[in-house]
């Protein structure tokens, strides 16, 4: 069995289509993945500033192909993904640091999915803790300890850590995705090399 790890942000459409797309291939193959949480802006920050150049700078007719290339791909996928919503990029500390304290309860993954639904499918601002309540609702999680969970030294720590980690590791944004730790793929369009490496090992 090969060891798959995803380090992600909630706040990536591309890593909306991965998450999504990645779950059912592992579990065909009878992989486990191991969902690492992380802050994409901290990576950014770190080692890919050019991301911000971008933004600030863009392309139009590459502008434009991209957001046709992600309706592309959220029509495959059966995803509702709207781009851009009203607050881009958005503040995704608290949803990743309650992705983390969701693991706990076995709830990561349904945790994840409900931030990407309410903000890439509905449009609501995931850096309100009143939307991460909702998320919590939908996941089936207690939100009575979601105020405190996002504020919990250990989980800023882990946090952190994960995202020291994918950068000390040749990561460059969200999601950065490994087989057998050292084996890296970057975004949604990979998985067909993923599953092959999956295949192979």
């Amino acid at each position: 069995m090969a060891r798959l790890e995803v380090f992600y942000d909630v706040s990536s459409p591309w890593t909306y289509l991965a998450f999504h797309n990645l779950q059912p291939m592992a579990q065909a193959l009878g992989e486990p993945i191991e969902w690492k949480p992380i802050l994409v802006g901290g990576v950014f920050n770190a080692v890919n500033p050019s991301v911000y150049a971008m933004r600030e700078n863009p392309v139009p007719a590459k502008a434009n192909y991209m957001l046709k290339d992600l309706q592309d791909w959220a029509r495959l996928a059966g995803l509702k993904i709207k781009f851009p919503p009203s607050v881009f990029p958005v503040n995704s500390v608290k949803a990743m640091r309650a992705c983390i304290w969701a693991e706990a309860m076995s709830k990561q993954t349904a945790l994840a999915r409900a931030c990407f639904e309410l903000y890439w499918g509905e449009d609501k601002d995931i850096s309100q803790e009143i939307v991460l309540a909702e998320a919590c609702q939908r996941a089936g999680l207690d939100q009575a300890g979601l105020q405190q969970a996002v504020n919990d030294a250990e989980i800023k720590a882990e946090l952190k850590a994960n995202t020291d980690e994918v950068i000390s590791r040749g990561g460059f944004g969200s999601p950065t995705i490994f087989v057998d730790g050292h084996d890296m793929y970057f975004g949604n369009d990979r998985l067909a090399l993923i599953e092959a490496a999956l295949k192979a090992g």
